[in-house]
């Protein structure tokens, strides 16, 4: 649970500014045309973080990593809660968006004391902190920004941030390093993953899949606050809840990736992700179609999020951190893409054309699956060489 609070809290220093840009553009006096850069400043600074920062969870004890992060994290969130001029706040949100990284650092120690065949349980609670995260920052930005300003919502996650560290370096255990390495050779080793056949297809199949992810939730509040809906913010972000209740349900895909079904689950879950998209596209005609949709997509990334994570950290278990925070880069990088691909092709075919983009982005997930689930098999049957096996009894008299 710990673990999963972390998560869903780092995140969210990411995603808080995206309901309450206008109020901040209003305060600062800021134009329009610069809002965009309070959003990307931080994303910017989490790229920058996976691959610099994550892997150094493969030198030293993860427990006091954590707890300096989520610290230099609360003096980002400071700095932009005091923040009277544009240049200040950017530098704050770039400071809390390196160091929200520690996401990644906490799913890889949560993995690393977790047996091998209570992993992927263990990595299911806790990714599902990352969604929550992502999708409950914007109900809670709008919330605190209504009753106390946009400011309100850094003060209250800088915190978070504070009480966790505390909570971290309490209850979490010490996590000594037996074998000292230097820096330039675990990065090098990071570089080296990338010419792996099953690090690079998962990363593809998560570049598609966060890709989809971010073409619906970068581009629905397009068609929805457009005519004949007209909603407000407020009701837009409901929306939000019906996609925290998809994810929750896909916690139970880390128990079906122990039982040693990650790879049918992940198939399964990228037919039903494409699939979703016949309901979401129909924003502009009927809403009910649209809550079904948004619940089977986030129930499907995160299924196929944590089975992802799951084969990765079984088959790099002696780096998990670099595994994950280099994997995370394709999931960061998809995420971009699908942002900015939506709201082009929105401008020019309108919602149904925004739909077939995320549907083809979920297609090409799938074929990349079905071309590499060999190397899944392979990574699945190295693993259960790790499995304790039963000791036999003597037998009684």
């Amino acid at each position: 649970m710990l673990f999963a609070v972390i998560c869903a809290v780092a995140v969210a220093t990411i995603y808080v500014a995206q309901p309450v840009l206008a109020q901040i553009g209003g305060d600062l006096g800021l134009p329009q045309a610069d809002l965009g850069w309070i959003v990307t400043t931080g994303q910017l600074g989490y790229l920058i973080g996976l691959a610099l920062l994550v892997p150094l969870g493969d030198m030293f004890d993860r427990r006091k990593l954590i707890a300096g992060h989520l610290l230099l994290a609360a003096a980002g969130m400071a700095l932009a809660a005091v923040a009277a001029q544009l240049w200040l706040l950017l530098a704050g949100l770039a400071l809390a968006g390196l160091f929200a990284v520690v996401v990644q650092t906490t799913v890889a120690f949560a993995a690393d004391l977790s047996t091998a065949a209570e992993r992927g349980r263990t990595l299911g609670a806790v990714t599902s902190g990352v969604i929550i995260g992502i999708l409950g920052a914007r109900v809670l930005a709008g919330s605190l920004a209504a009753l106390w300003g946009w400011r309100s919502v850094y003060v209250a996650i800088a915190v978070l941030l504070i009480a966790l560290t505390c909570l971290v370096m309490r209850l979490l255990p010490p996590d000594p390093r037996d074998v000292r390495t230097t820096y330039g050779a675990v990065l090098i080793s990071l570089g080296r993953m990338f010419r792996e056949r099953l690090f690079v297809s998962r990363g593809l199949i998560a570049f598609f899949l966060f890709a989809s992810f971010g073409t619906l939730w970068s581009g629905l509040a397009l068609p929805l606050a457009a005519g004949p809906w007209h909603l407000s913010p407020a009701q837009i972000g409901f929306f939000g809840i019906a996609g925290l209740a998809g994810a929750l349900g896909a916690s139970r895909a880390g128990k079906r990736a122990d039982a040693g079904r990650a790879d049918a689950v992940t198939g399964g879950a990228l037919a039903l992700l494409a699939a979703s998209w016949l309901a979401t596209g129909q924003a502009s005609w009927s809403l009910w179609p649209v809550v079904v949709g948004v619940v089977v997509l986030d129930f499907a990334v995160q299924a196929v999020h944590v089975n992802n994570q799951h084969l990765l950290t079984a088959a790099y278990s002696h780096r998990t951190s670099s595994a994950i925070g280099g994997y995370m880069l394709f999931y960061s990088l998809g995420s971009a893409v699908g942002a900015t691909g939506t709201t082009a092709v929105y401008s020019a075919a309108g919602w149904a054309g925004s739909s077939l983009l995320g549907a083809a982005f979920a297609l090409c997930a799938l074929l990349v699956w079905a071309v590499n689930r060999h190397a899944a098999a392979d990574a699945r049957r190295d693993m259960l060489v790790q499995l304790p096996r039963p000791v036999p009894r003597s037998p009684g008299p």
